[in-house]
């Protein structure tokens, strides 16, 4: 029984999962908006979320807590362009759009930008 396992696995280990959301969220602070299947876009929305309300504080403690994860040039640009964007708004920073099925494999793709 999977009580309390509520994230999806994305058919991965712990730390390669870690990795895989790191890198999306790394692509989607500095291009904006990135397509990915659904499954992904779904997982990365909460964790990418939290970085952006973490970056809001602007403190250095937020400041450094945000480059620990995804690192020292895309924390910047998170904490000092893209959070000065939603200092008004409370939560809900990210959209997820479906685009259809993939043709290769059937895999349902979506897009998911920054609001």
């Amino acid at each position: 029984m999977r009580h309390h396992n509520a994230n999806r696995k994305l058919g991965r280990k712990r730390g390669q999962r870690k990795a895989l959301l790191k890198t999306l969220a790394v692509s989607l602070i500095t291009r904006g908006k990135i397509s990915t299947t659904e499954a992904k876009a779904k997982e990365l929305r909460p964790f990418a979320e939290k970085l952006i309300s973490e970056a809001k504080k602007g403190t250095l403690s937020a400041r450094r807590n945000v480059s620990a994860v995804v690192g020292s040039r895309t924390g910047k640009k998170l904490v000092d362009d893209i959070a000065p964007k939603y200092a008004e708004r409370h939560g809900g920073y990210i959209r997820v759009v479906r685009l259809g099925v993939r043709k290769s494999d059937g895999s349902r793709i979506s897009l998911i930008e920054l609001v």
